[in-house]
C-alpha cells in the first residue's frame, strides 16, 4: 500500500512582542521577555517536541511610520516591528539548544548584498548542521529604504528584478566549493584542494561578486528557499525559486486557487511541483470543549485594537490608511507594498460589508489569518479538511499567546494528527531539506540555473 501523504508544520515567530496577533503581548498568558534567549529557546524546544519542520522568523527593517507619518502611536501601542532583534542571531541561539528543528530566517534582497547574505546563511547552515532556510523578501516600505540611506523605496516590480539576480548570485556562491574540496590532510599539510574551489566572477546588471565564498559547502549545500509571493510578479518569483511558500488567505477558495496557481507556475519553470511546499497560516484556539475554545478566542480578539491593525496594514502595503473614513468600506486603491494582503482585505470588505475599522480589527487579531477554533479534534478536522481539499502541503501555526498556543497545539492537536496518520511521529532525517521531503538541492533549482551551477562544478 502507498504511504499516506503527510502534512508539514512550521511555527510562526518574530523576534518581537508582536507576531501576527497584536493582542498577544497584552495576553496575561504571554511571556514578556522578547529580547533575551530564554523565550526563543523555550519555543524552539516546544516545536521540536512536536516534531515541527521549522520555526519561521519574519522580519522588518524599520519601525512603523506610514500611518499618519508618526511613529509615536506604533511605539505606544506596541505594533508589529516597533521593536525587534535580528532573527539570524536568534536562529543561531535556537540552533544551539535543538538538534532537529529547522529554522527559517527572513532577509531582504533589496538592502543587502548577495555575498553577505550567502555568507550568513552558509554559516547558519554549518552551525545548525543543515537546518536553515532563507525566507526571501524584497522589503515593504519607504521607512526601510530611509533606514538604509535612500529617499524612496524601490518600485515593486524593480524589487523583484533585483531579487532575481540576487538569489542567482547567492546560489552561485553556495556552489563555489565542491562538496569534497576540504581534505584536512595533516600529514601532507593540504587543507583544501584549490582546484575544487571556484571564483564565480559574477558581473551582472545590479551586482558584482568575484567569489568564491570563504567557507566550505554547508551540509544542505544551500539553505532551503522560502518565499511569500502574492502579486502576479511575486507568484512567478515564488514558483521559480521557492521550496516552501508562506501564504495568508482566510478563505478556503482563496487558498485552493493560490495552491493550484503556484503549482502550475512551478511546472512551467521546469520544476517538480511536489518540491514546492505551500504553507497557509492560521491561529488555533483549543479548548476541552468548543465553548471553552470560543471563550479563549473571544477574550483574545477583544484585546485587538483596530488602530494597531491599520498601522500594520499601512506598513505591509506601504500606504497611509489614516487618510480614510474608518466607517466606510475599504477603497479600491493602488498600493506599493504587499499587494496580495491588500487584495485579501479588499475582498473581505466587499464580501462581508466590512468597514476599514472592521478590517483594522481583523488585522490586529492576526493579519487576516483564519482562526481554527474548537477541541483538539475540531482543530485537527479543520486542518485535515484544508489539507485534503488541495489547499496546502503544510501549515504555519501562529500564536495567540506565547508560548501557550504552541504548547497546547503540540500537547493536544499534534497527537490527534498523528493518530490520523497525517503527521510524523518522529523525525526521520537530520536536515530541514529531509524534513520537507525535498529533492537534491541542485535539481530543485529552476532549469536555466542548473546549467550555471554545472559550470561551477556543482
Amino acid at each position: 500500500m502507498p504511504t499516506q501523504r503527510q502534512l508539514h508544520l512550521g511555527g510562526f515567530l518574530i523576534a518581537s512582542p508582536v507576531t501576527h496577533s497584536h493582542a498577544a503581548w497584552r495576553h496575561p498568558g504571554s511571556e514578556t521577555d522578547y529580547f533575551g534567549p530564554d523565550h526563543y529557546h523555550r519555543v524552539g524546544r516546544i516545536l521540536e517536541r512536536g516534531t515541527f519542520d521549522f520555526a519561521f522568523f519574519a522580519d522588518l527593517l524599520a519601525a512603523p511610520v506610514r500611518f499618519g507619518g508618526d511613529q509615536s502611536e506604533p511605539f505606544r501601542r506596541g505594533t508589529q516591528a516597533a521593536a525587534t532583534i535580528d532573527p539570524s542571531l536568534v536562529a543561531a541561539s535556537i540552533g544551539a539548544v535543538t538538534s532537529k528543528l529547522g529554522i527559517a530566517v527572513t532577509k531582504s534582497t533589496t538592502y543587502f548584498h548577495p555575498y553577505e547574505v550567502a555568507r550568513v546563511f552558509g554559516s547558519l547552515d554549518h552551525l545548525t548542521r543543515g537546518r536553515i532556510a532563507w525566507n526571501i523578501v524584497t522589503s515593504l516600505s519607504q521607512a526601510e529604504a530611509q533606514n538604509f540611506g535612500f529617499d524612496e523605496h524601490v518600485a515593486h516590480d524593480r524589487r523583484y528584478e533585483l531579487a532575481e539576480e540576487f538569489v542567482s548570485t547567492a546560489v552561485k556562491l553556495w556552489s563555489s566549493w565542491d562538496a569534497d574540496a576540504v581534505r584536512a590532510d595533516k600529514e601532507s599539510g593540504v587543507w583544501a584542494d584549490p582546484d575544487k574551489i571556484h571564483a564565480i566572477n559574477h558581473d551582472g546588471t545590479h551586482y558584482r561578486s568575484r567569489g568564491p565564498l570563504n567557507q566550505p559547502r554547508s551540509p544542505q549545500h544551500r539553505p532551503v528557499l522560502i518565499q511569500a509571493g502574492s502579486s502576479d510578479t511575486g507568484r512567478n518569483f515564488a514558483a521559480r525559486w521557492a521550496e516552501a511558500i508562506f501564504e495568508i488567505d482566510p478563505t478556503p477558495e482563496g487558498r485552493k486557487a493560490y495552491y493550484d496557481d503556484v503549482k502550475s507556475r512551478a511546472s512551467n519553470f521546469g520544476r517538480n511541483p511536489d518540491h514546492v511546499k505551500i504553507f497557509p497560516s492560521f491561529i488555533p484556539f483549543i479548548g476541552e470543549t468548543e465553548s471553552i475554545a470560543r471563550e479563549k478566542q473571544a477574550f483574545h480578539n477583544e484585546l485587538a485594537d483596530p488602530i494597531s491593525g491599520l498601522i500594520t496594514l499601512s506598513v505591509h502595503t506601504d500606504h497611509d490608511f489614516s487618510q480614510y473614513d474608518l466607517d466606510a468600506p475599504v477603497e479600491d486603491i493602488t498600493v506599493s507594498g504587499t499587494q496580495g494582503l491588500f487584495d485579501v482585505a479588499r475582498r473581505l470588505s466587499q464580501r462581508d460589508e466590512l468597514t476599514l475599522r472592521d478590517i483594522g480589527k481583523l488585522y490586529a487579531q492576526g493579519v487576516l489569518l483564519p482562526q481554527f477554533v474548537g477541541t483538539a479534534g475540531d482543530v485537527a478536522d479543520q486542518i485535515e479538511e484544508s489539507f485534503r481539499g488541495g489547499e496546502a502541503d503544510g501549515f504555519i501555526v501562529s500564536s495567540a499567546q506565547s508560548p501557550g498556543t504552541f504548547n497546547e497545539f503540540v500537547d493536544y492537536v499534534v497527537p490527534e494528527l498523528r493518530r490520523r496518520g497525517l503527521f510524523r511521529t518522529e523525525y526521520e532525517g537530520n536536515t530541514l531539506r529531509e524534513h520537507l521531503g525535498l529533492g537534491d538541492p541542485f535539481e530543485d533549482l529552476p532549469a536555466d540555473v542548473r546549467g550555471e551551477e554545472q559550470r561551477l562544478g556543482a
